[in-house]
C-alpha cells in the first residue's frame, strides 16, 4: 500500500537520521532515544484512553498515507494532532524548526520568565518599604547571562517533553519544509538534511504554521533593529533601549527591560500604547509606565531610518515627526506580525486568502479547498496561544470524533487575554466605546474603581505616587449582563481566569453582588462594585444564586 511506501521513506530520511544531520539542537535535543519504541513502554495520561478501544481508520483511510497531516508544530498544530490520534487515525506533524512554534520558544514562555525576572527586580526595589535594607549596596546583582541560559535550558527541555508527548500520542514526526502540493491533495516535504523531496498524501491536512515578527520600510531599519525574537538572543542587557510598537509585545518588552535597569523609551505612532483597548487599561498603563520612568515618544507616525555611529557602534533613531533618540543600544520593533505562508504553495494549492496573506477560513477551520483546514495565528481571527490549541482540539474532535462532535468548532467571543506589562493586565470582552457602539450608550452601564493596592499600604510616600489597580465591569442591558471586564494591577494575570468563566456563562452585575468577597484581596473589588447589591435581580445562571438561594447540584444519574 502506498502508506507503507511512505512510512519507510519516512523512516530513512527522517526518524533515524545520524547524529550529524542539520537537526535543530534546542528542538531535538532528545531525539528519538526518548520516542516510545515498543506498545508496553507507552504512558498516556488516562484522559487519552478514552477511545484506544475506537479506530476511525477506514479501508478507504488506506488511500492515503495519512488520516490527518499537520503542517507546524506549534501549540496549535500539536494539539490538534494530538487530539486526532486519539480516535485512532494515522497522523503526522511536519516542521522544520523547533517544536513548540512562537510561544513556546520565542513568545509567551520566555517571555514569562522574563517577567517574572523583572517581577522580582521591582519586589527588591520595593524591600525597603517593609524594612528590608540593602538595595543601594553591592549585595544586589542581576545576571543576564544566568537567567538566558537557564530560561534557554528550560525552552530545550519543553522541546523535549513535545517530542516525547507526539510520540507517546502516536504522532509522526516529520523534519523539513512543507508545502502543499498542486490542488492541495498532498503535502510536499523538503527535509532540511538536503535530501530529495517526499510527497505525502493526506485525506485532512491542517495548515497551523504560526506568524513572524515583521520590520516597517526605512533606512537602516532592519539592519540597525532586532524583533521581538531577536529579544531572546541578546546576550547581555542593553544600557539604553528603544522599543518601537503600541502593541502588547512592545509594553512588555519595554517593561522587562526598563525593571531589569535598562534606560528604555517607548515610540508609539499616535498618543499611547494599546489604543484598542479599553480606555481604563491604556490610560492607567501609560502612567504607570512614565511613573517607572519609561520615556515614552507619541505621535511620532513611526521611525523614519537608525542611523550608527561607526566608531562606538551606537544608534540614532530618527523619527517621522523629527525628534531623535541617540547613543541607543538596542533598537526592538515590535510593529506587527504576518502570517506564515511564503512556502505554502497556497497559490498552486487553491487556498484563498485576505489582506495581509492571511488564510480565510470559516468558524470551523475549513478553508476554500475541500480537505485542507487552517488555524491559529496563520488565520488572523484571534492570535492567542489558547485559542489555536482549542480551535486544533475542536477541529480534530469534528473530523474523528463521530457524530457527536459534527458540529463541533470553538467560539471566538469572550475570550480572556492578559498583557504581561507592568503591571500586568487582565481583559475579556467588549471595551466601553465597544459596547456603546453594539447596544446603545442608553443601554450601557459602566463600573470602575481605581485604587492603590493593600501591598502598597505601608509605604510611607504621597497617595499619588504609589502605583494603581484599576478596574472596570461594563453591563448591557436592564438585567445589566456583564458584557466586558476589564482590571490592571498587580495579580490581574491571576484574577482574569474565573472571571472570564463567569462571563462565558451569562453573569450579571448582580450574580457578581451575589459572591461574597475575598478580603483582604484585590480581586473583591469586582463583586463589591458600587453600588453594591442594588442592580435589578436577575440572574445569568442556570441555577440562580441570588437571594440566598441553594446552590446548583448534579442531575441524578
Amino acid at each position: 500500500m502506498l502508506f507503507v511506501a511512505s512510512a519507510k521513506r519516512f523512516a530513512t530520511a527522517f526518524t533515524h537520521g545520524p547524529a550529524s544531520a542539520n537537526y535543530s539542537v534546542a528542538a531535538f535535543a532528545n531525539l528519538r532515544q526518548n520516542a516510545v519504541s515498543t506498545a508496553g513502554s507507552l504512558k498516556v495520561r488516562p484522559s487519552f484512553l478514552r477511545n484506544s478501544a475506537l479506530s476511525m481508520s477506514t479501508e478507504d483511510s488506506d488511500e492515503y498515507d495519512y488520516d490527518y497531516l499537520v503542517i507546524g508544530a506549534g501549540s496549535g498544530g500539536i494539539a490538534s494532532a494530538r487530539r486526532a490520534a486519539t480516535y485512532g487515525v494515522k497522523v503526522g506533524v511536519v516542521e522544520k524548526g523547533r517544536l513548540g512554534g512562537t510561544c513556546v520558544n520565542v513568545g509567551c514562555v520566555p517571555k514569562k520568565v522574563m517577567w517574572n525576572a523583572a517581577s522580582i527586580a521591582e519586589t527588591l526595589h520595593d524591600m525597603k518599604h517593609y524594612g528590608f535594607s540593602g538595595y543601594d549596596s553591592d549585595a544586589i546583582s542581576f545576571n543576564w547571562n544566568f537567567i538566558k541560559e537557564n530560561r534557554d535550558k528550560y525552552i530545550v527541555r519543553l522541546n523535549g517533553i513535545y517530542e516525547r508527548n507526539m510520540g507517546n500520542s502516536g504522532v509522526d514526526n516529520i523534519l523539513g519544509t512543507a508545502s502543499l502540493a498542486d490542488g492541495g491533495k498532498g503535502v510536499v516535504v523538503k527535509p532540511d538534511d538536503g535530501g530529495d523531496a517526499v510527497t505525502y498524501s493526506a485525506k485532512n491536512i491542517l495548515i497551523a504554521t504560526g506568524g513572524y515578527p515583521t520590520f516597517p520600510d526605512g533606512e537602516g531599519i532592519r539592519e540597525n533593529s532586532i524583533s521581538s525574537d531577536g529579544f531572546f538572543e541578546l546576550e547581555e542587557l542593553p544600557g539604553k533601549a528603544v522599543v518601537v510598537g503600541a502593541g502588547y509585545i512592545a509594553v512588555e518588552l519595554a517593561g522587562v527591560l526598563q525593571a531589569l535597569g535598562t534606560d528604555t523609551s517607548l515610540v508609539v505612532r499616535k498618543n499611547m500604547a494599546l489604543r484598542e483597548f479599553d480606555e481604563i487599561l491604556s490610560e492607567t498603563l501609560d502612567n504607570e509606565m512614565q511613573r517607572q520612568g519609561i520615556n515614552i515618544f507619541r505621535d511620532t507616525n513611526g521611525v523614519e531610518k537608525i542611523t550608527v555611529d561607526e566608531a562606538t557602534g551606537l544608534k540614532t533613531v530618527i523619527l517621522q515627526n523629527g525628534e531623535k533618540i541617540e547613543e541607543v543600544e538596542t533598537v526592538l520593533m515590535a510593529t506587527g506580525r504576518s502570517p506564515l505562508v511564503a512556502p505554502l504553495n497556497l497559490d498552486g494549492a487553491g487556498v484563498a486568502q485576505k489582506d495581509g496573506g492571511y488564510i480565510i477560513a470559516d468558524d470551523y477551520s475549513a478553508t476554500n479547498v475541500d480537505g485542507v483546514f487552517a488555524l491559529g495565528d496563520v488565520v488572523g481571527n484571534i492570535e492567542l496561544t489558547p485559542m489555536a490549541i482549542a480551535s486544533g482540539r475542536r477541529l480534530a474532535d469534528r473530523l474523528f470524533g463521530g457524530p457527536q462532535f459534527e458540529n463541533a468548532k470553538v467560539s471566538y467571543d469572550m475570550v480572556p487575554t492578559v498583557v504581561f506589562s507592568h503591571p500586568p493586565i487582565g481583559t475579556i470582552g467588549l471595551s466601553e466605546a465597544q459596547a456603546v457602539e453594539q447596544y446603545g450608550e442608553d443601554n450601557v452601564k459602566a463600573y470602575r474603581s481605581k485604587f492603590a493596592n493593600l501591598y502598597y499600604g505601608p509605604w510611607q510616600v504621597e497617595a499619588d505616587d504609589k502605583p494603581k489597580t484599576a478596574m472596570k465591569l461594563i453591563c448591557a442591558g436592564e438585567e445589566e449582563l456583564v458584557v466586558g471586564l476589564h482590571v490592571i494591577g498587580m495579580g490581574a494575570d491571576e484574577m482574569l481566569q474565573g472571571f472570564g468563566i463567569a462571563l462565558k456563562m451569562g453573569a450579571t452585575k448582580a450574580d457578581f453582588d451575589s459572591c461574597v468577597a475575598l478580603h483582604p484581596t484585590a480581586a473583591e473589588e469586582f463583586v463589591t462594585m458600587f453600588p453594591w447589591g442594588l442592580s435589578k435581580q436577575e440572574t445569568g445562571a442556570k441555577v440562580s444564586p441570588l437571594n440566598g438561594a441553594d446552590g446548583p447540584e448534579p442531575s441524578s444519574a
